[in-house]
């Protein structure tokens, strides 16, 4: 979440940064700014109290001391009472009020890189691969290629729970589990330690990285426990590291898992969610970085360069694209999408996404670092990427690289699959 000392400093600045995100509820900083202010006035009353007190504490030890008249005390007693009133019943109202701060400030999104543009300029494509080469003249879509090369049901998935949701068959199975074991050595070969995680979350892991409140349309809930089954390896990934502080020499702190991801946003018709373009459940290699201020900019383009190795890697036609502030989620404040391009859809479909969140999600996650020569402690900045999300690659692994009577693996791959073309055994 923002920072309320820097919202009361830079408020110009904030509402800004929210008007080019096109945030609606502008109207919560003023309401965040007059809470914090009567919060500061009921603070300075507290502390007239906390001093007042004092001065009758020491009275009333004088008086003892000096074995002078207690009735005196008494006096003083009935005072102290009334003072410890007042404190208590002014504590009560500064709690009420950091709760309402909080409340309101968890709906703020992040304010956007100054880099970033604004909502009315389209995203920025940065970098394009212009690979794009067809092996056949009319190729099919995935969904035709299944059929044809019995790669995966979505019948089946559906027979087992809804729509949505894919059963991966045979070499196709392979193929998919391969790709998740090429993009983890991948990562690992960089420098990112591997985790395996619980796919289920409580409500402090979803609030800490700000899916919760923002995403919670979107996500499965488990009622009977109160837990979520994460859309995204983030979540688990970066609560590992919740409540820590790293001496900024340890920093940066490089992550990977791999994780199934549950959204519900699947349900919608047309081209855009045909096959496996988008489900309810699906596999994503997520990479995350900790890292002091100064240097989460470079972490942010290692990780660009690191994801965009592997896709080059893949062979596969690809761009990369600086988003909008319109188009950036709650906690980024810069993101970079990669598209890589279907030959047989004739699109881009998104397969990653690298953001920076800044001191944002930091915040509430409360992942400090201490400066070794001074010693003073700050809010790290947190970073998050795909490397990379399963279908899409898949897809157009299978959509790019077919002929009539094949689908040829990519050459990084062979190792991992123990061969190179799925045909058509019928």
């Amino acid at each position: 979440m923002l920072d309320i000392y820097f919202l009361r400093k830079n408020k110009e600045k904030v509402l800004l940064g929210l008007k080019k995100r096109k945030f609606k509820k502008l109207y919560l900083i003023d309401e965040i700014l007059m809470l914090y202010d009567e919060k500061k006035k009921m603070k300075i009353s507290l502390n007239k109290i906390l001093e007042n007190e004092n001065i009758l504490s020491k009275k009333i030890s004088n008086i003892i001391k000096n074995n002078r008249d207690l009735s005196e005390i008494e006096y003083l007693k009935k005072n102290s009472i009334i003072l410890k009133k007042k404190k208590k019943n002014i504590r009560n109202k500064l709690k009420k009020i950091f709760i309402s701060i909080n409340k309101k400030l968890i709906y703020i999104p992040n304010i956007p890189n100054d880099n970033v543009k604004d909502n009315y300029e389209e995203n920025n494509i940065i970098f394009k691969n212009e690979k794009i080469i067809s092996n056949i003249k009319n190729p099919l879509p995935h969904w035709e290629l299944s059929k044809k090369f019995n790669l995966f049901d979505l019948s089946l998935g559906s027979k087992i729970c809804k729509s949505g949701f894919a059963v991966y068959i045979d070499k196709c199975a392979k193929l998919h589990r391969s790709l998740i074991q090429y993009f983890l050595d991948e990562n690992i070969n960089n420098s990112y330690k591997e985790y395996s995680l619980p796919y289920l979350i409580n409500n402090i892991s979803g609030y800490s990285t700000g899916q919760i409140p923002d995403k919670n349309n979107q996500m499965y809930f488990i009622e009977k426990d109160n837990f979520y089954l994460i859309p995204t390896g983030e979540i688990p990934l970066m609560n590992c590291y919740r409540n820590k502080i790293f001496k900024d020499t340890d920093l940066p702190i490089k992550s990977t898992t791999y994780t199934s991801c549950f959204r519900r946003e699947a349900g919608s018709y047309g081209s855009k969610v045909r096959g496996l373009n988008r489900l309810h459940q699906f596999e994503k290699v997520e990479i995350i970085q900790i890292n002091i201020p100064e240097n989460s900019t470079n972490s942010l383009y290692d990780m660009i360069t690191h994801i965009k190795k592997i896709l080059k890697s893949l062979e596969l036609p690809f761009r990369i694209i600086k988003l909008t502030a319109k188009n950036l989620s709650y906690s980024s404040s810069i993101t970079y999408d990669f598209e890589v391009y279907s030959i047989a859809q004739k699109k881009w479909l998104e397969v990653s996404s690298v953001s920076n969140c800044n001191d944002f999600q930091s915040r509430r996650l409360n992942i400090k670092y201490k400066k070794r020569i001074t010693g003073e402690v700050g809010y790290c900045h947190t970073l998050n990427g795909s490397s990379l999300a399963l279908p899409r690659i898949l897809v157009t692994i299978l959509e790019n690289n077919q002929t009539n009577n094949k689908i040829t693996i990519p050459k990084v791959l062979i190792p991992y699959t123990g061969f190179c073309h799925i045909k058509n055994d019928l």
